[in-house]
């Protein structure tokens, strides 16, 4: 039969049919008197052993179809019933997916370079020679590489007024308004210009714009490049069955870590297990409970790719106070001859890019618990003009 159903469009359509009369029945059955009941059981099971010999089908349906209409109600609106049925069943097992097994996560920043990338933004005003493309070539780095290009041109001699901080929209796409006064020909008036981009916290640094800036009639007000952060699965079902091990790239929630908001999801490497004691070398390696790590260790091998002193390479390890005083963010922890407990049940976590990183160095150890799953899978972008991790994540 089962052949039989996926070669014959006439046994499908019969066994559909049939199915759909056997749900109705199942759902009013206790609603039916006897005699109903043993006509529809009789008529059910005669199709179905037709469907099986595959024979006079049509006779068969028709005649399931009489006595069901004799003494079955039909739900109303069955179509939209049917439908949404489907769409919630759908969203049933992507939910689940999702608890169990695979959860889509986008990098917002910076901090797990040159590993994994966040969003990143380019003043092509810097670069005039750089051509912004046109409509075709655009879509395509849009769809393959996560490129997107962003201009405002003025339209008349002014001046910008205000730039407000940008709104976000469900946290997936943010608007940014820049408030202009034209005076051209003698005449003013204000205007609000928009731009839609990924959140992020680089507008405002990539674009250079100021309230009170200046411009004349075909002045680019703004001209930049976005190019979106890597997006990967998170494996959920791994660790299920195993810990988590050390160099992993892990996916946390930051409840309770009081120094993060609460409720998000963070990804960082592991570096550190329960109850081990954690230091950070003045040659910018850690050193957990008196071993260095470096670049032969497991996973940590672009971590410790650097070869000159902080700022001269744009990733430098694991730094400490001392090596980390032109850092951007700042280290609060580990001094030179700090040791970090790690508690029992609990991890410790640091981005790759340690000179921009808010990570285990700022707060500590986190519990084991907080762990959602691991990198697994960049499925976005397809590859860029720079680079590419599209694949099996990479280490």
């Amino acid at each position: 039969m089962n052949l039989r159903w996926f070669f014959s469009s006439r046994v499908r359509n019969a066994s559909e049919r049939c199915d759909h009369i056997q749900k109705l029945f199942n759902a009013q059955r206790d609603l039916m008197s006897a005699s109903a009941v043993e006509a529809l059981q009789s008529r059910i099971g005669e199709t179905r052993r037709a469907i099986e010999a595959g024979q006079d089908l049509e006779n068969q349906i028709e005649a399931l179809e009489e006595v069901a209409g004799r003494h079955l109600k039909p739900y109303p609106n069955a179509e939209w019933r049917e439908n949404i049925e489907v769409f919630l069943v759908a969203i049933a097992v992507a939910m689940a997916i999702r608890t169990f097994f695979i959860q889509p996560f986008k990098i917002p920043t910076g901090s797990m370079q040159p590993t994994l990338f966040g969003i990143t933004m380019e003043d092509l005003g810097e670069h005039p020679e750089a051509k912004v493309p046109g409509l075709l070539d655009r879509i395509k780095d849009a769809v393959i590489g996560g490129v997107f290009y962003h201009t405002l041109q003025a339209a008349d001699d002014g001046e910008i007024v205000d730039i407000p901080p940008p709104s976000s929209l469900l946290h997936v796409i943010t608007k940014q308004d820049i408030r202009v006064r034209y005076t051209g020909g003698g005449r003013e008036r204000n205007e609000t210009l928009t731009l839609w981009f990924a959140p992020s916290e680089n507008f405002e640094r990539a674009s250079r714009l100021r309230s009170g800036q200046t411009f004349s009639k075909g002045d680019w007000l703004v001209r930049l490049k976005e190019v979106s952060g890597d997006h990967l699965f998170v494996d959920r079902f791994t660790y299920n069955f195993r810990k988590p091990k050390r160099g992993e790239i892990v996916v946390f929630q930051t409840r309770g870590i009081e120094a993060l908001p609460q409720d998000q999801f963070y990804i960082k490497r592991l570096v550190a297990l329960p109850g081990e004691k954690v230091q950070i070398g003045e040659d910018r390696h850690l050193v957990i409970d008196g071993n260095r790590l470096d670049a032969s260790t497991p996973h940590f091998g672009k971590v410790y790719s650097f070869k000159g002193p902080p700022m001269t390479d744009r990733y430098s390890g694991h730094v400490n106070v001392n090596t980390a005083r032109y850092s951007l963010t700042g280290v609060t922890y580990f001094y030179p001859n700090l040791t970090y407990q790690v508690r029992p049940n609990h991890y410790m976590v640091m981005g790759d890019n340690t000179m921009n990183s808010s990570d285990g160095r700022f707060w500590g150890d986190f519990p084991e618990s907080n762990v959602i799953g691991k990198s697994f899978f960049v499925y976005w972008p397809i590859s860029n003009h720079d680079s590419s991790r599209f694949g099996w994540s990479v280490e």
